[in-house]
């Protein structure tokens, strides 16, 4: 597949078939994943692999952090529609960030944790589409981060949640979702 086209066919998916992905194609995400460019190299990701009964308690645990949230007042977006997502694939990448390993991210240096949460960005998307190359569907989930604490003790890390990564074979088509056209987002600017 030509690395454009690609681009342009890629979709977030968010229903799975339940057949299981092979560890040969997961071994080849994470090693198109860890090729992606970082800030002085520093390749700030870990990889845990969830699948099974590990999958559905991190969607449980997403749920949990939802329902105390709403307890006291707060919205949760999106989160327990990404915790059946969860749920429903055959395995979820969770991705954390080694360089900070202490409880009070809010008070990390923000020009050093910047870069390292940019460069994982760009690993995540290489990651989607290695997934797309290789005909398996994903999902970028950003909404485990209101059960922040309880998966960080769940799964032994003291490193920073960062986000995480759905893998499965696709269950839907959807359609491109609209984006507005670059012309209309870019400015050209010359000086002499």
């Amino acid at each position: 597949m030509e690395l454009m086209e690609a681009i342009s066919r890629r979709r977030s998916i968010r229903r799975f078939k339940s057949t299981p992905v092979p560890r040969e194609l997961v071994e080849k995400v994470l090693a198109a994943a860890v090729l992606a460019p970082s800030a002085k190299n520093r390749q700030p990701w870990r990889f845990v692999v969830l699948q099974g009964a590990a999958n559905e308690k991190l969607a449980r645990l997403m749920r949990e952090g939802a329902d105390l949230m709403e307890s006291r007042g707060e919205e949760t977006g999106t989160c327990r529609n990404s915790a059946r997502i969860i749920a429903q694939a055959p395995l979820t990448i969770v991705i954390f960030n080694p360089a900070y390993m202490h409880d009070d991210i809010i008070s990390s240096h923000p020009t050093y944790n910047a870069p390292d949460i940019q460069s994982i960005g760009g690993m995540v998307q290489t990651m989607l589409l290695a997934a797309h190359d290789l005909g398996l569907g994903s999902l970028w989930i950003c909404d485990l981060l209101y059960a922040y604490p309880a998966i960080r003790n769940w799964l032994g890390r003291r490193e920073e949640l960062v986000t995480a990564v759905s893998i499965g074979y696709a269950d839907e088509s959807p359609a491109a979702r609209p984006r507005t056209p670059w012309q209309e987002l870019t400015v050209w600017r010359e000086e002499e």
